[in-house]
């Protein structure tokens, strides 16, 4: 009878430890401090895809995401120093920012972030399929430039929207 019971303690003492590490994970608030952060540009991917249209703009997601193993960060307002290039070639187009500029947003592990890619219908478009740009936290520029790729077609009067939760 005693091994029973040590078993059956060594197995649920096993079984808490190992379901620990992954709930502290998941969790946006519990970050260790130890990891790399997830706003390092070389810490994240960004990918460009088509999103509905509006009156009078076509609209475009960037979608960032961060693997495990990097802490969550903050991140707050519209990437600045937007650059679009074709095939390695800068289009020559800059993007201004719309949108509240001040709103905190986590982003991390499990929490990915988005911003918007507005581009006025009326003018001469030109096809692209990379950006680079700058993210912003709320005390300033997170250093060094982001990419992300995808075909998305940019005018001048683009705008960049905040970043916001989501994929």
């Amino acid at each position: 009878m005693r091994t029973d019971r040590r078993t059956a303690v060594t197995i649920v003492a096993v079984l808490l430890a190992s379901a620990a590490p992954t709930v502290a994970q998941a969790s946006p608030a519990a970050t260790s401090g130890t990891a790399p952060s997830a706003c390092r540009p070389a810490n994240h991917t960004a990918e460009i895809t088509e999103a509905p249209a509006g009156s009078g703009h076509h609209h475009y997601r960037v979608t960032l995401t961060a693997p495990r193993g990097y802490d969550a960060c903050e991140l707050a307002g519209s990437p600045t120093g937007v650059r679009f290039s074709d095939r390695g070639t800068q289009t020559g187009v800059t993007a201004g920012r719309y949108g509240d500029q001040h709103t905190t947003v986590t982003f991390g592990p499990g929490h990915p972030v988005h911003f918007d890619v507005q581009v006025p219908d009326d003018a001469r478009q030109i096809s692209a399929d990379e950006a680079s740009f700058t993210l912003q936290a709320p005390d300033g520029q997170i250093p060094g430039t982001s990419f992300a790729e995808g075909r998305l077609k940019v005018a001048a009067g683009t705008l960049i929207g905040p970043v916001m939760h989501g994929a």
